[in-house]
Protein backbone atom coordinates (compact mmCIF):
# COMPACT_ATOMS: atom_id res chain seq x y z
CA UNK A 1 0.00 0.00 0.00
CA UNK A 2 1.61 3.29 -0.94
CA UNK A 3 1.16 6.32 1.30
CA UNK A 4 -0.29 9.60 -0.60
CA UNK A 5 0.60 13.02 0.86
CA UNK A 6 -2.07 14.95 -0.73
CA UNK A 7 -1.82 19.05 -1.68
CA UNK A 8 -5.30 20.75 0.07
CA UNK A 9 -5.78 23.99 1.03
CA UNK A 10 -7.18 25.22 4.02
CA UNK A 11 -10.72 25.65 5.27
CA UNK A 12 -11.51 28.53 7.83
CA UNK A 13 -14.66 26.96 10.11
CA UNK A 14 -12.72 24.29 11.01
CA UNK A 15 -13.14 25.66 14.89
CA UNK A 16 -14.65 22.69 17.14
CA UNK A 17 -17.86 24.30 19.19
CA UNK A 18 -19.15 23.18 22.96
CA UNK A 19 -19.09 19.12 21.73
CA UNK A 20 -16.72 18.71 18.43
CA UNK A 21 -16.97 20.30 15.27
CA UNK A 22 -20.83 19.94 13.86
CA UNK A 23 -22.08 20.61 10.50
CA UNK A 24 -24.10 19.66 7.71
CA UNK A 25 -23.40 16.24 6.00
CA UNK A 26 -23.12 18.43 2.79
CA UNK A 27 -20.38 20.52 4.39
CA UNK A 28 -18.48 17.13 5.29
CA UNK A 29 -18.79 15.79 2.32
CA UNK A 30 -16.74 18.39 0.40
CA UNK A 31 -13.34 17.05 -1.35
CA UNK A 32 -10.75 17.42 1.64
CA UNK A 33 -12.89 19.04 4.86
CA UNK A 34 -13.11 15.82 6.86
CA UNK A 35 -9.29 14.94 6.04
CA UNK A 36 -8.10 18.52 6.48
CA UNK A 37 -9.92 18.51 10.08
CA UNK A 38 -8.07 15.02 11.13
CA UNK A 39 -4.68 16.10 9.47
CA UNK A 40 -4.93 18.99 11.69
CA UNK A 41 -5.22 16.48 14.71
CA UNK A 42 -2.46 14.53 13.55
CA UNK A 43 -0.25 17.19 12.94
CA UNK A 44 -0.67 18.93 16.23
CA UNK A 45 -1.23 16.29 19.18
CA UNK A 46 2.21 14.43 19.68
CA UNK A 47 2.24 10.98 20.19
CA UNK A 48 0.30 9.67 17.39
CA UNK A 49 3.11 7.43 15.84
CA UNK A 50 2.83 3.97 17.42
CA UNK A 51 0.38 4.63 19.35
CA UNK A 52 -3.24 3.07 19.64
CA UNK A 53 -6.78 5.18 19.28
CA UNK A 54 -10.22 4.36 19.28
CA UNK A 55 -12.65 5.21 16.51
CA UNK A 56 -16.37 5.22 15.93
CA UNK A 57 -19.71 6.61 16.12
CA UNK A 58 -23.67 7.04 15.93
CA UNK A 59 -24.22 5.68 13.17
CA UNK A 60 -25.40 8.54 11.38
CA UNK A 61 -25.17 9.15 7.50
CA UNK A 62 -21.94 9.25 6.03
CA UNK A 63 -20.55 7.46 9.67
CA UNK A 64 -19.41 4.72 7.32
CA UNK A 65 -17.56 6.77 4.31
CA UNK A 66 -15.66 8.76 7.46
CA UNK A 67 -14.86 5.62 9.34
CA UNK A 68 -13.04 4.35 6.02
CA UNK A 69 -11.29 8.21 5.48
CA UNK A 70 -9.99 7.91 9.20
CA UNK A 71 -8.45 4.29 9.00
CA UNK A 72 -6.56 5.22 5.84
CA UNK A 73 -5.51 8.48 7.14
CA UNK A 74 -4.38 6.78 10.50
CA UNK A 75 -2.17 4.54 8.67
CA UNK A 76 -0.71 6.61 6.42
CA UNK A 77 0.15 8.85 10.09
CA UNK A 78 1.82 6.08 11.65
CA UNK A 79 -0.69 5.17 14.36
CA UNK A 80 -0.15 1.52 15.36
CA UNK A 81 -3.45 0.35 16.28
CA UNK A 82 -7.23 1.33 15.68
CA UNK A 83 -9.67 0.04 17.93
CA UNK A 84 -13.17 0.05 16.05
CA UNK A 85 -16.53 -0.49 17.35
CA UNK A 86 -18.59 -3.44 15.15
CA UNK A 87 -19.87 -1.64 12.21
CA UNK A 88 -18.47 1.37 13.40
CA UNK A 89 -21.04 2.01 16.20
CA UNK A 90 -20.13 3.00 19.14
CA UNK A 91 -21.83 5.61 21.49
CA UNK A 92 -19.64 8.65 22.73
CA UNK A 93 -19.94 7.35 26.40
CA UNK A 94 -18.90 3.48 25.32
CA UNK A 95 -16.11 5.60 22.75
CA UNK A 96 -14.62 7.11 26.44
CA UNK A 97 -14.53 3.67 28.13
CA UNK A 98 -12.69 2.25 24.96
CA UNK A 99 -9.82 4.56 25.72
CA UNK A 100 -9.65 4.01 29.57
CA UNK A 101 -10.19 0.26 29.13
CA UNK A 102 -7.42 -0.15 26.55
CA UNK A 103 -5.47 3.31 27.86
CA UNK A 104 -5.12 4.56 23.89
CA UNK A 105 -3.63 7.50 23.20
CA UNK A 106 -6.87 9.12 21.97
CA UNK A 107 -9.70 8.83 20.13
CA UNK A 108 -12.31 10.21 17.36
CA UNK A 109 -15.96 10.04 17.92
CA UNK A 110 -18.15 10.24 14.84
CA UNK A 111 -21.36 12.14 15.99
CA UNK A 112 -23.40 15.27 15.82
CA UNK A 113 -25.11 13.90 19.17
CA UNK A 114 -28.98 15.18 19.06
CA UNK A 115 -28.74 16.94 15.56
CA UNK A 116 -30.74 15.18 13.41
CA UNK A 117 -29.30 12.54 10.40
CA UNK A 118 -29.64 11.50 7.29
CA UNK A 119 -28.39 13.29 3.75
CA UNK A 120 -29.81 16.39 4.47
CA UNK A 121 -29.04 16.59 8.03
CA UNK A 122 -25.52 17.06 9.90
CA UNK A 123 -22.84 15.03 11.02
CA UNK A 124 -19.72 15.49 13.57
CA UNK A 125 -16.60 14.79 14.68
CA UNK A 126 -14.82 15.20 18.05
CA UNK A 127 -11.24 14.33 19.12
CA UNK A 128 -10.59 12.90 22.80
CA UNK A 129 -7.82 12.52 24.66
CA UNK A 130 -5.87 9.96 26.62
CA UNK A 131 -8.13 9.10 29.75
CA UNK A 132 -11.53 9.74 27.70
CA UNK A 133 -12.41 13.36 28.30
CA UNK A 134 -12.83 15.91 25.62
CA UNK A 135 -9.61 17.99 23.85
CA UNK A 136 -9.31 21.17 26.54
CA UNK A 137 -9.81 24.30 24.49
CA UNK A 138 -6.29 24.95 24.43
CA UNK A 139 -5.73 21.53 22.28
CA UNK A 140 -8.68 22.41 19.85
CA UNK A 141 -7.77 26.10 19.55
CA UNK A 142 -4.24 24.81 18.26
CA UNK A 143 -5.57 22.56 16.16
CA UNK A 144 -7.84 25.05 14.33
CA UNK A 145 -4.68 27.31 14.07
CA UNK A 146 -3.41 24.40 12.19
CA UNK A 147 -6.27 23.70 10.10
CA UNK A 148 -5.98 27.10 8.64
CA UNK A 149 -2.54 27.02 7.45
CA UNK A 150 -2.92 23.16 6.50
CA UNK A 151 -1.03 22.51 3.33
CA UNK A 152 -1.27 18.67 2.65
CA UNK A 153 -2.62 15.52 4.20
CA UNK A 154 -1.86 12.00 4.41
CA UNK A 155 -3.27 8.87 3.34
CA UNK A 156 -2.61 5.27 2.45
CA UNK A 157 -4.72 3.34 -0.61
CA UNK A 158 -7.16 0.79 0.24
CA UNK A 159 -10.35 -0.55 -0.83
CA UNK A 160 -11.66 -0.45 3.03
CA UNK A 161 -11.24 -2.31 6.04
CA UNK A 162 -14.47 -4.75 6.88
CA UNK A 163 -15.77 -3.88 10.16
CA UNK A 164 -19.20 -5.76 10.46
CA UNK A 165 -17.12 -8.54 12.19
CA UNK A 166 -14.64 -8.63 15.52
CA UNK A 167 -11.71 -9.60 14.75
CA UNK A 168 -8.39 -8.19 14.09
CA UNK A 169 -7.13 -7.07 10.39
CA UNK A 170 -3.89 -5.23 8.80
CA UNK A 171 -4.17 -2.02 6.75
CA UNK A 172 -0.91 -1.74 5.74
CA UNK A 173 1.62 -1.33 8.94
CA UNK A 174 -1.43 -0.73 10.83
CA UNK A 175 -3.86 -3.01 12.93
CA UNK A 176 -7.57 -2.53 13.04
CA UNK A 177 -9.07 -4.45 15.84
CA UNK A 178 -12.98 -4.49 15.83
CA UNK A 179 -14.40 -5.07 19.31
CA UNK A 180 -17.63 -5.81 20.46
CA UNK A 181 -18.21 -2.24 22.33
CA UNK A 182 -21.65 -3.35 23.91
CA UNK A 183 -20.18 -5.77 25.59
CA UNK A 184 -17.17 -4.08 27.07
CA UNK A 185 -19.75 -1.10 28.31
CA UNK A 186 -22.15 -4.41 29.48
CA UNK A 187 -19.38 -5.45 31.58
CA UNK A 188 -18.54 -1.83 33.01
CA UNK A 189 -22.25 -1.42 33.85
CA UNK A 190 -22.44 -4.70 35.74
CA UNK A 191 -19.82 -3.37 37.97
CA UNK A 192 -21.57 0.08 38.68
CA UNK A 193 -25.03 -0.60 39.78
CA UNK A 194 -26.25 -3.69 41.66
CA UNK A 195 -28.02 -5.78 38.65
CA UNK A 196 -29.56 -8.49 40.85
CA UNK A 197 -31.97 -5.86 42.78
CA UNK A 198 -32.77 -4.12 39.18
CA UNK A 199 -33.45 -7.99 37.81
CA UNK A 200 -35.64 -8.42 40.53
CA UNK A 201 -37.31 -5.11 40.10
CA UNK A 202 -38.13 -5.44 36.50
CA UNK A 203 -39.34 -9.06 37.27
CA UNK A 204 -41.98 -8.14 39.21
CA UNK A 205 -45.42 -5.88 38.21
CA UNK A 206 -43.11 -2.96 37.32
CA UNK A 207 -44.23 -1.76 33.45
CA UNK A 208 -40.86 0.32 31.96
CA UNK A 209 -39.75 1.50 28.40
CA UNK A 210 -36.33 2.66 26.75
CA UNK A 211 -36.97 4.61 23.41
CA UNK A 212 -33.66 4.43 21.84
CA UNK A 213 -34.49 6.76 19.35
CA UNK A 214 -33.47 4.85 16.48
CA UNK A 215 -30.06 6.19 17.20
CA UNK A 216 -26.56 3.93 18.80
CA UNK A 217 -28.19 3.33 22.14
CA UNK A 218 -30.27 0.58 20.72
CA UNK A 219 -27.80 -2.70 20.70
CA UNK A 220 -26.34 -1.51 24.19
CA UNK A 221 -29.81 -0.99 26.04
CA UNK A 222 -31.08 -4.27 24.54
CA UNK A 223 -27.55 -6.08 25.92
CA UNK A 224 -28.26 -4.63 29.11
CA UNK A 225 -31.99 -4.54 29.83
CA UNK A 226 -33.58 -7.31 28.20
CA UNK A 227 -30.44 -9.83 27.58
CA UNK A 228 -29.22 -9.27 31.54
CA UNK A 229 -31.45 -7.68 33.19
CA UNK A 230 -34.65 -9.72 31.74
CA UNK A 231 -36.56 -6.72 30.85
CA UNK A 232 -39.30 -7.65 27.97
CA UNK A 233 -38.30 -7.47 24.46
CA UNK A 234 -40.94 -4.80 23.69
CA UNK A 235 -39.22 -2.65 26.94
CA UNK A 236 -36.68 -1.68 24.79
CA UNK A 237 -38.14 0.73 21.34
CA UNK A 238 -36.72 2.08 17.68
CA UNK A 239 -33.41 -0.11 18.76
CA UNK A 240 -32.26 -0.59 15.40
CA UNK A 241 -30.04 2.38 14.89
CA UNK A 242 -30.83 3.53 11.20
CA UNK A 243 -28.49 6.32 9.29
CA UNK A 244 -31.43 8.92 9.78
CA UNK A 245 -32.27 7.72 12.91
CA UNK A 246 -35.88 6.63 11.60
CA UNK A 247 -36.08 10.49 10.37
CA UNK A 248 -36.81 11.41 13.81
CA UNK A 249 -34.99 14.46 15.98
CA UNK A 250 -32.54 12.15 18.27
CA UNK A 251 -32.90 14.93 21.32
CA UNK A 252 -34.80 12.90 24.30
CA UNK A 253 -36.84 15.95 25.76
CA UNK A 254 -40.93 16.81 25.97
CA UNK A 255 -41.16 17.65 22.04
CA UNK A 256 -39.18 14.84 20.31
CA UNK A 257 -40.25 12.05 22.16
CA UNK A 258 -43.49 13.50 22.58
CA UNK A 259 -45.51 9.98 21.90
CA UNK A 260 -43.53 8.82 25.10
CA UNK A 261 -44.05 11.46 27.52
CA UNK A 262 -47.94 11.03 26.53
CA UNK A 263 -47.77 7.56 27.47
CA UNK A 264 -46.31 7.86 30.86
CA UNK A 265 -47.61 11.20 31.91
CA UNK A 266 -50.72 11.39 30.50
CA UNK A 267 -51.91 7.84 30.43
CA UNK A 268 -49.98 6.73 33.30
CA UNK A 269 -49.57 3.45 31.35
CA UNK A 270 -45.88 2.93 32.35
CA UNK A 271 -44.33 3.09 36.16
CA UNK A 272 -41.03 4.38 34.22
CA UNK A 273 -39.84 5.47 30.95
CA UNK A 274 -36.19 7.30 29.43
CA UNK A 275 -35.02 7.88 25.91
CA UNK A 276 -31.39 8.63 24.56
CA UNK A 277 -29.93 10.69 22.04
CA UNK A 278 -28.22 10.37 18.83
CA UNK A 279 -24.81 9.32 20.60
CA UNK A 280 -26.06 7.63 23.75
CA UNK A 281 -24.79 10.32 25.88
CA UNK A 282 -28.36 12.07 26.72
CA UNK A 283 -31.30 10.55 28.58
CA UNK A 284 -34.84 11.71 29.74
CA UNK A 285 -36.53 10.15 32.72
CA UNK A 286 -40.04 9.91 33.38
CA UNK A 287 -41.90 8.42 35.89
CA UNK A 288 -46.04 7.89 35.73
CA UNK A 289 -47.31 10.96 36.09
CA UNK A 290 -44.52 13.09 35.72
CA UNK A 291 -41.62 14.01 34.11
CA UNK A 292 -38.27 14.64 36.05
CA UNK A 293 -35.93 17.31 35.14
CA UNK A 294 -32.65 16.86 34.52
CA UNK A 295 -31.83 19.50 37.42
CA UNK A 296 -33.55 17.33 39.40
CA UNK A 297 -32.52 13.68 38.19
CA UNK A 298 -29.20 15.32 38.80
CA UNK A 299 -29.99 15.87 42.09
CA UNK A 300 -31.72 12.54 43.30
CA UNK A 301 -29.13 10.31 42.11
CA UNK A 302 -26.51 12.06 44.20
CA UNK A 303 -28.69 12.54 46.75
CA UNK A 304 -28.97 8.74 46.53
CA UNK A 305 -25.40 7.42 45.42
CA UNK A 306 -25.02 5.21 48.63
CA UNK A 307 -27.98 2.91 46.95
CA UNK A 308 -25.92 2.65 43.86
CA UNK A 309 -22.91 -0.19 44.49
CA UNK A 310 -19.98 1.91 43.00
CA UNK A 311 -20.61 4.74 45.55
CA UNK A 312 -21.95 3.07 48.49
CA UNK A 313 -19.40 5.03 51.32
CA UNK A 314 -20.39 8.23 49.36
CA UNK A 315 -19.41 11.07 46.94
CA UNK A 316 -16.38 13.64 47.77
CA UNK A 317 -18.32 16.08 45.11
CA UNK A 318 -20.66 16.54 42.27
CA UNK A 319 -20.92 19.33 39.91
CA UNK A 320 -23.19 20.93 37.44
CA UNK A 321 -23.20 23.52 34.53
CA UNK A 322 -24.08 26.75 35.94
CA UNK A 323 -27.11 27.06 33.78
CA UNK A 324 -28.00 23.57 35.44
CA UNK A 325 -31.08 23.90 38.41
CA UNK A 326 -29.31 24.70 41.82
CA UNK A 327 -31.07 21.54 42.98
CA UNK A 328 -27.56 19.67 43.32
CA UNK A 329 -26.48 22.77 45.69
CA UNK A 330 -29.18 22.00 48.03
CA UNK A 331 -28.45 18.56 48.37
CA UNK A 332 -24.65 19.14 48.77
CA UNK A 333 -25.49 21.78 51.41
CA UNK A 334 -27.70 19.14 53.51
CA UNK A 335 -25.47 15.94 52.65
CA UNK A 336 -21.83 17.84 52.79
CA UNK A 337 -20.03 17.53 50.05
CA UNK A 338 -18.64 19.63 48.23
CA UNK A 339 -20.39 21.07 45.10
CA UNK A 340 -18.90 22.69 41.60
CA UNK A 341 -20.23 25.14 39.14
CA UNK A 342 -18.46 25.03 35.88
CA UNK A 343 -19.05 26.16 32.19
CA UNK A 344 -21.41 23.88 29.79
CA UNK A 345 -19.69 21.69 28.43
CA UNK A 346 -18.43 17.93 29.58
CA UNK A 347 -14.84 19.11 29.28
CA UNK A 348 -14.88 21.26 32.28
CA UNK A 349 -15.88 17.95 34.42
CA UNK A 350 -12.70 16.36 33.52
CA UNK A 351 -9.94 17.86 35.67
CA UNK A 352 -12.48 17.50 38.77
CA UNK A 353 -12.74 14.01 37.98
CA UNK A 354 -9.12 12.59 37.39
CA UNK A 355 -8.67 14.71 40.50
CA UNK A 356 -11.46 12.86 42.57
CA UNK A 357 -12.59 16.16 43.51
CA UNK A 358 -16.08 14.60 42.31
CA UNK A 359 -17.93 11.39 41.58
CA UNK A 360 -21.29 12.77 39.53
CA UNK A 361 -21.77 15.63 37.29
CA UNK A 362 -24.34 16.77 34.97
CA UNK A 363 -25.90 19.55 32.57
CA UNK A 364 -29.32 20.65 32.09
CA UNK A 365 -28.86 19.31 28.66
CA UNK A 366 -30.15 16.04 29.82
CA UNK A 367 -26.78 15.04 30.48
CA UNK A 368 -25.61 12.96 33.65
CA UNK A 369 -22.82 11.16 34.31
CA UNK A 370 -20.27 9.76 36.77
CA UNK A 371 -16.48 8.83 36.92
CA UNK A 372 -16.87 5.57 35.21
CA UNK A 373 -15.98 7.72 31.98
CA UNK A 374 -15.10 10.91 30.85
CA UNK A 375 -18.71 11.66 28.83
CA UNK A 376 -22.00 11.74 29.90
CA UNK A 377 -23.85 8.84 29.86
CA UNK A 378 -27.26 8.23 28.86
CA UNK A 379 -27.93 4.45 29.95
CA UNK A 380 -25.97 5.05 32.95
CA UNK A 381 -28.46 7.39 33.85
CA UNK A 382 -31.27 5.20 33.31
CA UNK A 383 -29.45 2.53 35.02
CA UNK A 384 -28.60 4.33 38.28
CA UNK A 385 -32.39 5.39 38.62
CA UNK A 386 -33.54 1.38 38.38
CA UNK A 387 -31.13 0.89 40.66
CA UNK A 388 -32.29 3.73 43.02
CA UNK A 389 -36.08 2.72 42.34
CA UNK A 390 -34.98 -1.06 43.47
CA UNK A 391 -33.72 -0.34 46.30
CA UNK A 392 -35.91 2.89 47.86
CA UNK A 393 -38.62 0.80 46.90
CA UNK A 394 -40.15 3.85 45.78
CA UNK A 395 -42.36 4.89 42.61
CA UNK A 396 -40.57 7.51 40.57
CA UNK A 397 -43.62 10.20 41.54
CA UNK A 398 -42.71 9.17 45.49
CA UNK A 399 -39.29 9.76 44.97
CA UNK A 400 -39.34 12.72 43.93
CA UNK A 401 -42.15 14.14 46.29
CA UNK A 402 -39.93 12.78 48.69
CA UNK A 403 -36.89 14.59 47.76
CA UNK A 404 -38.76 17.91 47.38
CA UNK A 405 -40.12 17.65 50.92
CA UNK A 406 -36.45 17.46 51.81
CA UNK A 407 -34.55 20.12 49.47
CA UNK A 408 -37.16 22.45 48.45
CA UNK A 409 -38.17 22.36 44.63
CA UNK A 410 -36.42 24.50 41.98
CA UNK A 411 -39.15 24.89 39.49
CA UNK A 412 -36.63 24.90 36.18
CA UNK A 413 -37.74 25.84 32.58
CA UNK A 414 -35.11 26.06 29.24
CA UNK A 415 -36.72 28.17 26.29
CA UNK A 416 -34.71 27.13 23.19
CA UNK A 417 -35.03 30.67 20.85
CA UNK A 418 -33.70 28.55 17.30
CA UNK A 419 -33.06 29.30 13.86
CA UNK A 420 -31.73 32.74 15.03
CA UNK A 421 -29.94 35.35 12.38
CA UNK A 422 -26.61 35.73 14.53
CA UNK A 423 -27.72 39.30 14.27
CA UNK A 424 -31.23 38.66 16.23
CA UNK A 425 -29.24 36.28 19.06
CA UNK A 426 -26.43 39.37 19.27
CA UNK A 427 -29.27 42.11 20.03
CA UNK A 428 -30.74 40.22 22.96
CA UNK A 429 -27.29 39.08 24.15
CA UNK A 430 -26.18 42.39 24.31
CA UNK A 431 -29.25 44.04 25.44
CA UNK A 432 -28.71 41.92 28.85
CA UNK A 433 -25.29 42.94 28.51
CA UNK A 434 -25.50 46.38 28.62
CA UNK A 435 -27.59 46.13 31.47
CA UNK A 436 -25.74 44.65 33.94
CA UNK A 437 -24.20 46.54 35.56
CA UNK A 438 -26.68 48.75 36.81
CA UNK A 439 -28.94 45.72 38.07
CA UNK A 440 -28.36 44.72 41.29
CA UNK A 441 -30.13 45.90 43.80
CA UNK A 442 -33.20 46.77 41.34
CA UNK A 443 -36.80 45.33 42.08
CA UNK A 444 -38.54 43.07 39.39
CA UNK A 445 -41.38 40.90 40.42
CA UNK A 446 -40.50 41.20 43.99
CA UNK A 447 -37.75 39.81 43.44
CA UNK A 448 -34.04 41.94 44.30
CA UNK A 449 -30.98 41.47 41.84
CA UNK A 450 -28.36 40.66 44.25
CA UNK A 451 -25.57 39.80 41.41
CA UNK A 452 -25.40 40.53 37.97
CA UNK A 453 -22.77 39.20 35.74
CA UNK A 454 -21.38 37.37 32.54
CA UNK A 455 -20.02 33.95 33.99
CA UNK A 456 -16.28 33.24 33.86
CA UNK A 457 -14.68 30.06 35.45
CA UNK A 458 -11.30 29.31 36.99
CA UNK A 459 -10.67 25.59 36.87
CA UNK A 460 -9.47 24.67 40.56
CA UNK A 461 -7.01 22.06 39.19
CA UNK A 462 -5.18 23.34 36.60
CA UNK A 463 -6.05 27.61 37.30
CA UNK A 464 -6.87 27.71 33.03
CA UNK A 465 -9.65 30.19 32.97
CA UNK A 466 -12.75 30.61 30.54
CA UNK A 467 -14.31 33.74 30.15
CA UNK A 468 -17.92 34.69 28.19
CA UNK A 469 -20.03 31.37 29.64
CA UNK A 470 -23.40 33.38 29.70
CA UNK A 471 -25.11 36.06 31.28
CA UNK A 472 -26.60 35.66 34.89
CA UNK A 473 -29.30 37.71 36.57
CA UNK A 474 -29.81 36.68 40.52
CA UNK A 475 -32.63 36.86 42.78
CA UNK A 476 -30.35 35.61 45.77
CA UNK A 477 -31.31 31.55 46.52
CA UNK A 478 -35.01 32.68 45.24
CA UNK A 479 -34.42 33.08 41.74
CA UNK A 480 -31.95 33.01 38.25
CA UNK A 481 -32.50 34.39 35.20
CA UNK A 482 -29.50 32.81 32.71
CA UNK A 483 -29.03 33.78 28.66
CA UNK A 484 -26.46 32.11 26.64
CA UNK A 485 -25.75 31.22 23.07
CA UNK A 486 -25.64 27.21 22.52
CA UNK A 487 -22.65 26.06 21.13
CA UNK A 488 -23.89 22.87 19.39
CA UNK A 489 -25.90 24.19 16.52
CA UNK A 490 -24.59 23.74 12.66
CA UNK A 491 -26.83 26.90 11.08
CA UNK A 492 -27.64 30.35 12.11
CA UNK A 493 -27.97 30.72 15.98
CA UNK A 494 -30.26 29.65 19.00
CA UNK A 495 -30.57 31.29 22.50
CA UNK A 496 -30.95 29.48 25.43
CA UNK A 497 -32.80 31.52 28.18
CA UNK A 498 -33.04 29.23 31.42
CA UNK A 499 -35.51 30.51 34.19
CA UNK A 500 -35.35 28.93 37.64
CA UNK A 501 -37.53 29.69 40.82
CA UNK A 502 -36.94 28.13 44.16
CA UNK A 503 -40.28 26.82 46.56
CA UNK A 504 -39.81 25.31 49.86
CA UNK A 505 -43.87 25.66 51.15
CA UNK A 506 -45.17 22.43 51.45
CA UNK A 507 -48.43 23.45 49.77
CA UNK A 508 -45.95 24.94 46.59
CA UNK A 509 -43.87 21.59 45.61
CA UNK A 510 -46.42 20.45 43.73
CA UNK A 511 -47.63 23.11 40.96
CA UNK A 512 -46.78 23.17 37.28
CA UNK A 513 -43.57 25.01 36.50
CA UNK A 514 -45.05 27.00 33.78
CA UNK A 515 -47.57 28.21 35.94
CA UNK A 516 -44.41 29.33 38.78
CA UNK A 517 -42.24 30.32 36.02
CA UNK A 518 -44.29 32.86 34.23
CA UNK A 519 -44.28 36.17 36.35
CA UNK A 520 -40.11 35.89 35.82
CA UNK A 521 -40.15 34.93 32.32
CA UNK A 522 -41.59 38.05 31.47
CA UNK A 523 -39.18 39.46 33.64
CA UNK A 524 -36.42 37.49 31.41
CA UNK A 525 -38.26 39.09 28.22
CA UNK A 526 -38.27 42.75 29.68
CA UNK A 527 -34.60 42.49 30.48
CA UNK A 528 -33.34 40.76 27.44
CA UNK A 529 -35.88 42.04 24.61
CA UNK A 530 -36.14 38.34 23.41
CA UNK A 531 -39.54 39.09 21.87
CA UNK A 532 -38.31 42.73 20.15
CA UNK A 533 -35.86 40.99 18.70
CA UNK A 534 -36.33 37.63 17.58
CA UNK A 535 -40.08 38.25 16.46
CA UNK A 536 -41.08 35.09 18.42
CA UNK A 537 -43.96 35.24 20.22
CA UNK A 538 -42.90 31.66 21.95
CA UNK A 539 -39.48 29.74 22.02
CA UNK A 540 -38.97 27.21 19.48
CA UNK A 541 -38.58 24.09 22.33
CA UNK A 542 -39.44 24.56 25.67
CA UNK A 543 -37.67 21.62 28.46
Amino acid sequence: MHTHTVATTPFDDQRVGTAGLRKTVAVFSQPRYLENFVQAVFDTVDGFDGASIVLGGDGRYHNDVAIQTILRMAAANGVAKVIVGQGGILSTPAASHLIRHFDAHSGFVLSASHNPAGPDGDFGIKFNIRGGGQAASSVTDAIYACSKQLAAYKIIDSDGVAINQVGTQSLGNMTVEVVDSTALYADLMAQQFDFDAIRQLLAGDFKMAFDAMHAVTGPYAKRILVDTLGAPRDAVRNATPLPDFGGGHPDPNLLYAKDLADEVINAQALDFAAASDGDGDRNMILGKGLFVSPGDSLAVIAANADALPAYADGIPGAARSMPTSRALDAVAAQQGFDAYETPTGWKFFCNLLDAERISICGEESFGTGAAHVREKDGLWAVLAWLNILAVRQQSVADLMHAHWARYGRHYYQRHDYEGLTVDQADACMNKLRNALGSLRGQTHAGLAVTAADEFAYTDPIDQSRAEGQGLRVCFGDAARIILRKSGTGTSGATLRLYLETFRSDEWELRLPPAEVLAELAAVADQLTGLREHTGRDAPSVIT
